[in-house]
């Protein structure tokens, strides 16, 4: 039956591998040599307040009941549980006394808006271009393709950032170099603040959608010419079929099977990319977070920024998986 040998595994393997992924970014920032309640003292006697000794003790107590390090490691994961169960992952140490959802949810949408958009476009742009390429791979369009995807995708990250961001930041200055919107703009639904959006967001995207996409075209276009290869092409080819429904109905759409799986990784894994684009640039969204969190030690907000990734991740998982019979008919529940 469908719910007793489909559904229920994976819901179970769902809940597994969450339960154990955030089990594990609980106890990982525990074993860094970095002490958030040390390092707030030294930041309060690096600005020159002295600190009475008799009061220093009082002052450890204190700042680790408040940032629910108190007890034993066994002691805070179950009073973890607790509050994740409600939705609270506790206060941010180096933005005391702001909850670390309420940051969570101001940077949330930037990096939805800007990774979520270019990972779809570079999916779609990568996989059509590439299969056409793949089809017609012995002309000379589709070759000047693959020699230019094959020069764009080793080149590291953060060099096609940075050469976009002096190119068109510096150079030619025609789109800003840093941040989300011009600072001291109020965010609204205006078309002016939109365009502001838009104008900061060009650069990050550009360079995402360039990597992204020659990575996504040069993965379709080996599988397409693979898909080409196989029998029922040529039978469909010897039968007279039109090359164009072919090429849509028959290869690239069989082509594409893996490929589905591969983007709810890759909007899964959105976080991974986030961190250098939203450095480069000064973006304000969750990989920029994550980065001012792990150089300061704060473990709340690292635990609830990676918790909420590997709850992405595992959703978007489950959810192909659950979906894919509709885009394979080979496939069916057993």
């Amino acid at each position: 039956m469908f719910w007793r040998d489909y559904l229920i595994p994976r819901l179970l393997q769902y809940f597994l591998v969450i339960f154990l992924g955030i089990t594990i970014v609980f106890f990982i920032p525990r074993l860094a040599p970095t002490n958030p309640v040390e390092r707030t003292i030294a930041e309060v006697r690096s600005r020159g307040q002295y600190l009475d000794p008799a009061h220093i003790k009082d002052m450890v107590d204190a700042l680790t009941e408040m940032y629910g390090l108190s007890g034993s490691w066994w002691e805070q994961y179950k009073d973890f549980w607790v509050r994740l169960s409600r939705g609270d992952f506790g206060v941010s140490f180096f933005q005391f006394p702001t909850p670390v959802i309420e940051l969570i949810k101001r940077a949330l949408p930037w990096t939805v808006g800007l990774l979520f958009t270019t990972t779809v476009l570079s999916w779609l742009f990568g996989n059509i271009v590439g299969g056409m390429a793949g089809y017609a791979h012995s002309r000379g369009w589709s070759k000047l393709l693959d020699f230019l995807a094959m020069f764009v995708r080793p080149i590291p990250y953060y060099v096609v950032a940075l050469g976009l961001l002096i190119l068109f930041g510096y150079v030619y200055r025609l789109f800003p170099i840093g941040g989300g919107a011009t600072i001291g703009v109020r965010p609204s639904w205006t078309l002016a603040y939109i365009k502001d959006v838009l104008r900061h967001a060009f650069l990050p995207a550009l360079s995402m959608v360039l990597l992204g996409g020659a990575s996504w075209f040069q993965t379709s276009k080996l599988i397409v010419q693979n898909v080409k290869a196989e029998d029922f092409v040529q039978y469909a080819q010897l039968g007279g079929i039109r090359e164009s429904r072919i090429m849509f109905r028959y290869i690239i759409r069989n082509a594409m099977l893996p490929q589905v799986t591969n983007l709810a990784l890759s909007l899964g894994q959105i976080l991974s990319g986030a961190l250098i684009t939203e450095i480069v640039f000064s973006y304000p969204g969750l990989g920029h977070l994550l980065y001012s969190a792990i150089t300061t030690g704060d473990y709340n907000l690292i635990m609830g920024i990676i918790s909420l990734s590997i709850v992405a991740i595992t959703t978007l998982v489950l959810i192909v998986d659950l979906l894919y019979p509709l885009f394979d008919p080979r496939i069916r529940y057993k």
